[in-house]
């Protein structure tokens, strides 16, 4: 949550919810801390479109740039690692992968309106990232298993 989010207990909302709601004119965003759940982020209608507004033109604008010019995939590699420093343990081929498969989702997720895919990509390369930054987990991953260990069990039979 960012610096210009106020932060409010979820029963503050339920029991004095006019003043809780009036912070809103003070804050874009209030963070609902829940005891029994995760916490929830409440925000104006307009301010959620606007979000989403600024969200989908920066997307629109990345993919046409990486699309429209032959040296625009390369600014795009060379800017990776200043938004994502972990990309710097990714081969080059994964790196341009990366890239590839980064713009694409935004895009997709964009028409879709929602950013869930683009989260999980990113989650998932830097994991990929994670197991290049350590030579023994790479060793561990990437060499020949010869052992067979039999037939794995249905994953069904265990619910």
């Amino acid at each position: 949550m960012s610096a210009e989010s106020a932060s409010v207990n979820f029963s503050e909302l339920v029991n004095k919810n006019k003043q809780t709601l009036a912070r809103l004119k003070e804050s874009p965003r209030l963070l609902l801390h829940r005891r029994d759940g995760e916490d929830l982020v409440l925000t104006t209608a307009a301010r959620a479109e606007q979000d989403q507004t600024v969200v989908s033109a920066a997307t629109r604008m990345l993919a046409a740039m990486a699309r429209r010019e032959p040296g625009s995939m390369e600014l795009l590699l060379g800017i990776l690692p200043d938004a994502f420093p972990w990309v710097r343990f990714l081969p080059e081929p994964d790196l341009h992968a990366f890239a590839v498969e980064l713009v694409d989702t935004m895009r997709a997720a964009d028409s879709l309106g929602n950013s869930a895919s683009v989260a999980q990509l990113l989650v998932a390369w830097r994991h990929t990232a994670e197991v290049y930054s350590d030579p023994e987990l790479l060793n561990a991953l990437t060499r020949d298993h010869t052992d067979d260990y039999g037939p794995a069990p249905d994953p069904r039979d265990a619910a």
